[in-house]
């Protein structure tokens, strides 16, 4: 499928999703990637996976990147080698990228039920305004981890902790943005973040505020 939607949140930033409905051939067709990069697909055991890291290759070629344009730092963030910021995600049969001229973080994640199992590892703050027995109690766990995921992308530094380091100001599932805060060896930082549902699916993204 091509693009699912792009979004552009600023001039300097564009937002592009990709639903995966290709098969692993069809991906891999059109798309020349790094030895070391054919190497780690044909190690991948899900085909799910591997459909997911080259779908973002998809991505990054139609922002006019190629594999080769993306390294990979000593704590496992992408850079493009124009400079710009980079973020990417993939979850079950959406994936998506981000390029802005700022440090940037995305994340997409399935809704699922079984988020609120592993609630208490990533919510401190926010317990004070969820409500669990509210019909939409899901929905925003998953928003709050979407935003979170994103922070550490961005952040990308060893230690950093959902739970001890980060927040997420009260939000509505309706507003679509927040305000969250990493707060982190004495340093707080403000983002502004955005996030939207769709087919069962969560995207946050984050940007400085």
């Amino acid at each position: 499928m091509p693009i699912y939607k792009t979004l552009t949140p600023n001039s300097q930033t564009t937002v592009k999703i990709w639903k995966i409905t290709e098969s692993y051939e069809d991906l891999l067709a059109p798309i020349t990637l790094k030895p070391e990069n054919m190497q780690r697909v044909l190690g991948m055991k899900s085909e799910l996976h591997r459909r997911g890291f080259l779908s973002v290759r998809h991505l990054l070629a139609a922002f006019g990147y190629t594999d080769a344009d993306l390294v990979y730092d000593q704590n496992g963030k992408p850079h493009l080698k124009d400079g710009k910021h980079i973020s990417i995600t993939h979850s079950f049969t959406f994936s998506a990228v981000v390029v802005s001229d700022t440090v940037v973080g995305i994340d997409v994640e399935k809704q699922r039920e079984k988020i609120g199992v592993i609630a208490h590892k990533f919510l401190d703050y926010e317990n004070v305004y969820l409500d669990k027995e509210a019909k939409d109690y899901i929905n925003k766990l998953t928003v709050i981890w979407c935003i979170k995921e994103s922070l550490y992308k961005l952040f990308a530094t060893p230690g950093l902790s959902f739970l001890q380091h980060t927040l997420v100001i009260p939000f509505t599932v309706e507003e679509g943005a927040t305000i969250a805060w990493i707060d982190y060896e004495e340093k707080k930082h403000r983002y502004q973040t955005t996030f939207f549902e769709f087919e069962g699916f969560t995207c946050a993204y984050a940007l400085p505020a």
